[in-house]
């Protein structure tokens, strides 16, 4: 797959892409200028007037990562892949569910048992709780 470099005129519209000894000249002769280090874009110093030939965007959506891809024709100016968060968040909701688990599980015994720490007293409890309703 050949490289392309993307290049801008001076109102920031898209030209046709150019390869990269082009745009090395073009950067050389001062007649243009660094825009985007990725992907790779250059700015023209003076305005030109050309019409950009269309291009076209390519996806090829996956499970686990998109391919996306633009091209000119035939040519392929730009390829790029898209990994998805998808599995990054289950592996996540996995590590937190294992860290409650284990922590349920451990064996605490400096925490007092709930189920045998509510006391209430043995006779007149009931009576108490009608007298004041």
């Amino acid at each position: 797959m050949s490289n392309h470099i993307f290049v801008l005129d001076t109102n920031r519209k898209p030209l046709t892409p150019c390869q990269p000894g082009v745009a090395r000249f073009l950067l050389k002769a001062g007649k243009a200028s660094v825009f985007r280090r990725y992907p790779f874009t250059i700015i023209l110093n003076k305005e030109v007037d050309a019409n950009p030939e269309p291009l076209e965007l390519k996806l090829d959506p996956g499970s686990k990562v998109t391919g996306i891809a633009l091209k000119q024709g035939n040519r392929i100016i730009f390829a790029a892949e898209l990994q998805h968060r998808g599995q990054q968040i289950v592996e996540a909701l996995r590590s937190r569910r294992q860290l409650r688990r284990s922590r349920r599980n451990r064996k605490t015994q400096y925490r007092p048992a709930r189920f045998l720490n509510r006391t209430r007293p043995q006779v007149g409890w009931l009576r108490a709780c009608s007298i004041e309703s």
